[in-house]
């Protein structure tokens, strides 16, 4: 039976917000996955824009460098807690797989949310 434990984002402070300071890649760190590979993490996250204009924000899922590793998402002025990745997963690596972010405007997006460690 697999075992499911909440964590929070590991570039989280305490369980805060993560402020998405990138504006290019490689992004800023929001989550490292886990390193042994029968492990899952399964992530949520949700963003907001404090910003009086709409900021696009381009998730990068587990890497840099392929277009596929990319998610980009627009968000509205002054818009929070948008859904921004609805328990998309990562598996375990010997190099761990991060989640990254970086947004058309520096420190106007932050990124909370967390993951569900699953183990065997």
């Amino acid at each position: 039976m697999a075992l499911f434990s909440k964590t929070k984002l590991t570039g989280s402070v305490d369980g805060r917000g993560v402020l998405v300071a990138a504006t290019s890649s490689t992004g800023t760190v929001i989550h490292t996955g886990p390193s042994a590979s029968a492990v899952m993490d399964e992530i949520w996250l949700y963003g907001m824009n404090t910003d009086t204009t709409a900021r696009k924000l381009t998730l990068q899922w587990g890497g840099t460098t392929s277009p596929g590793d990319d998610i980009e998402i627009t968000l509205n002025a002054e818009s929070g807690l948008v859904l921004l990745a609805p328990g998309l997963m990562l598996q375990g690596n010997a190099t761990p797989l991060v989640v990254r972010a970086f947004a058309a405007t520096a420190n106007v997006i932050t990124i909370h949310g967390y993951a569900h460690r699953i183990t065997p």
